[in-house]
């Protein structure tokens, strides 16, 4: 397990697979896990590494291409690492001007000027979507590495997820916006059971319609700022919200 510019969420949501985890570790040597162990082997090489995070500095850049460099498999895990996460947002904007506003001496600040996915610098195997991620998914994704088969992570929307738990739809009863439609199942539906519109966190389904749920939202009284705030959340560097939102500057 390796870590880029994150917030550790998604390697504690492997710590709290608890029994899961335990069975896991039975079954592979894991040998660097800095948050679970000071045990460490960086310099590899390994069999399967998940990477969290996303490419904000030189040195991340450079430590991912040693990473993939002596590795069989690589799994991006969470928002950051497969679509570039919230620190993405910058890069809709200046980034020396958000260096000089938050830092007293920004010229000790080295820094990329955008946060980028993982796919965007090397070969990805395997992407984990989610912020953080589903621990049903992580762990259908390991298991299947030890069996040797493809893992069973369903191409479905958000959507599905809420007609499975009898959910009641937030665009339709309390017009609520809402990324549920264009969004890659995982996370439950969470947002809409508490009766919120869906954040977008797992990023963009398999050829998203983001076209008509753009036209959707204006028809319930979004005007171009307010769509283009919604594709610009948790995954809106994705290429496909990117594009969407920008076809609303």
């Amino acid at each position: 397990m390796f870590k880029l510019a994150s917030c550790d969420g998604c390697q504690l949501t492997l710590l709290d697979c608890e029994d899961e985890l335990l069975a896991v570790a039975e079954a592979v040597d894991i040998v660097h896990f800095p948050e679970a162990s000071s045990k460490v082997l960086p310099d590899g090489p390994f069999d399967v590494v998940l990477v969290e995070g996303s490419v904000s500095t030189t040195a991340q850049l450079d430590e991912l291409r040693h990473i993939r460099a002596c590795t069989r498999v690589l799994i991006t895990i969470g928002a950051c690492a497969t679509t570039g996460g919230i620190q993405a947002l910058r890069n809709f904007a200046d980034h020396d001007e958000f260096v000089r506003a938050v830092y007293a001496r920004p010229d000790y600040i080295d820094s990329l000027t955008t946060a980028t996915p993982i796919a965007d610098h090397v070969g990805v195997d395997f992407e984990l979507r989610g912020c953080p991620i589903d621990k049903g998914q992580l762990i259908e994704v390991i298991t299947a590495l030890l069996v040797g088969r493809k893992p069973a992570i369903p191409d479905e929307s958000v959507c599905l997820e809420c007609k499975r738990r009898g959910t009641v739809c937030v665009v339709v009863t309390k017009n609520e916006a809402c990324l549920g439609p264009v969004t890659h199942a995982g996370c439950g539906a969470i947002c809409p059971a508490f009766a919120r519109g869906c954040y977008g966190c797992f990023g963009p389904r398999e050829r998203p319609n983001t076209r008509a749920l753009a036209t959707l939202l204006k028809k319930h009284g979004a005007d171009d700022p307010e769509v283009r705030r919604h594709f610009r959340l948790f995954t809106g560097y994705s290429k496909e919200f990117r594009e969407e939102s920008e076809r609303h500057e």
